[in-house]
């Protein structure tokens, strides 16, 4: 089965709903890149009429996670994943239509590579940034991703 955001906005449907029902949805997935986006609603806001932090980690992990098992998937290895670590900052209200990207799928190629060469378990550090529609940064996520290919 191929990744698409079709086939992710499905998985989010029925494993994720939190995020399906707070209007996270994939845009674009290809193999150094993933775009997520979600809108400022009622059902994800905090008082402070911003959207709710916890709902602005789920696009942003979902734009990390996806481009893993996307990678994962194209090894055709039994590859564990896992987030070991998170950190976030936040700059400004993140209101409207928020995008969240991640570039850096070499780098989880380089990760990958390594676990299943040296069979050891490795981490890579992956960042997502919350754009608002003005291309303003609202906020950026960073996820520690642990790699370990299963015997």
């Amino acid at each position: 089965m191929n990744i698409s955001p079709s086939k992710l906005n499905t998985f989010l449907m029925f494993k994720l709903p939190a995020a399906y029902i707070t209007g996270v949805r994939t845009k674009h997935i290809d193999d150094t890149t993933c775009v997520v986006s979600v809108k400022h609603r009622w059902i994800n806001q905090n008082p402070f009429n911003s959207m709710f932090w916890a709902v602005q980690g789920m696009a942003a992990e979902l734009t990390t996670g996806a481009l893993v098992m996307k990678k994962v998937k194209e090894t055709g290895k039994n590859v564990s994943i896992l987030v070991a670590n998170n950190n976030a900052s936040f700059t400004k209200k993140a209101t409207g239509r928020i995008t969240f990207k991640c570039e850096e799928g070499l780098k989880i190629d380089e990760a990958i590579t390594k676990a299943i060469e040296t069979g050891e378990g490795q981490t890579v550090w992956l960042n997502a940034n919350g754009i608002n529609a003005e291309g303003v940064q609202v906020s950026s996520f960073n996820f520690e991703w642990t790699l370990k290919v299963k015997s």
